[in-house]
């Protein structure tokens, strides 16, 4: 016998031929102590596996909490939304989405977390000026397109010059 035990396992029997094969080598981590900082939390498993995959746990939150999250976007998370009458629409669907969740029960013997209502003219006004910054972006890189185009059509030769073999 050449230093193999007499008796192996299938299971050690695949490890070690994976391990002779160099199926082990060069794998990421390897040779790194492992990260225990939160071994004593016992969501540990769950947070760094959101972290991983880079996923949003706002929808886990219960609802006054997730509508609090949503708030403190506000207004900057709408810069993206056109029209004065949206932003509008979506501030008053907040504070219809905050009221029906007031009239949630209470679970526990807690007081409930409670989300407020946002006031839609302010949220309206503060949206102003991030949106014309965002237009005003928009319009520079806008131009600077439309000028690197017309740069592009005057340096090339016109079809008919590249037909006759003068561009």
């Amino acid at each position: 016998m050449s230093g193999q035990p007499y008796w192996e396992s299938p299971v050690e029997k695949q490890i070690r031929e994976a391990q002779e094969r160099g199926d082990f080598d060069n794998l990421p981590g390897a040779g790194k102590p492992l990260d225990l900082s939160d071994s004593g939390d016992p969501d540990w498993w769950v947070k760094r596996f959101a972290e991983r995959e880079k996923l949003d746990l706002g929808a886990a939150l219960p609802g006054a909490l997730a509508l609090r999250k949503e708030a403190a976007g506000y207004p900057e998370s709408l810069v993206d939304v056109r029209t004065e009458e949206q932003v509008r629409e979506i501030i008053e669907d907040y504070n219809k989405r905050v009221l029906a969740d007031r009239l949630r029960p209470a679970v526990g013997n807690l007081p409930p977390a409670l989300a407020r209502t946002l006031d839609v003219d302010e949220m309206v006004e503060r949206w102003r000026p991030l949106r014309a910054e965002r237009d005003k972006q928009q319009r520079v890189v806008r131009e600077q397109r439309e000028a690197a185009a017309a740069a592009e059509r005057q340096t090339a030769p016109s079809w008919l010059a590249r037909l006759l073999g003068r561009g």
